[in-house]
């Protein structure tokens, strides 16, 4: 097993001091890339077989769905905190706010809050 460049960049970020202040998402984009091209490289040069690449898939749609699940929570915290639709639009990747909205509606079904949001989750995993 070798270390890469990826490995050791998140070395490294394992060691900086976190700001309580300012959270980070646990994964970015960049993040996701840098794995990516290392995976797919490992795919082509054969060292990861069919079963391994199922395997694989799974993790990363119950990853995907737990990204989801903290971008919903972080919307519902956002507006708590008294952010409006027009500040959060952009991360939605347009500058309207029916998109934000829509989701706040569909989350209100459920929940009224980040904190009953939380404990769906929690929830959800218990039973999961």
């Amino acid at each position: 097993m070798c270390i890469t460049s990826y490995t050791l960049g998140r070395m490294a970020e394992d060691t900086a001091p976190a700001s309580p202040k300012t959270p980070k998402a646990p994964i970015t984009a960049a993040d996701v890339l840098a794995w990516l091209e290392e995976t797919a490289e490992a795919a082509r040069s054969g060292e990861l077989d069919a079963p391994a690449l199922i395997d694989l898939l799974g993790q990363l749609r119950q990853a995907s769905t737990a990204c989801a699940n903290a971008s919903d929570w972080a919307l519902l915290a956002a507006r708590e905190a008294g952010a409006s639709l027009r500040q959060i639009a952009p991360v939605f990747g347009k500058g309207y706010v029916r998109a934000p909205a829509a989701r706040l509606e569909k989350l209100h079904r459920e929940v009224l809050s980040s904190e009953q949001f939380l404990e769906l989750m929690r929830r959800r995993m218990g039973s999961a």
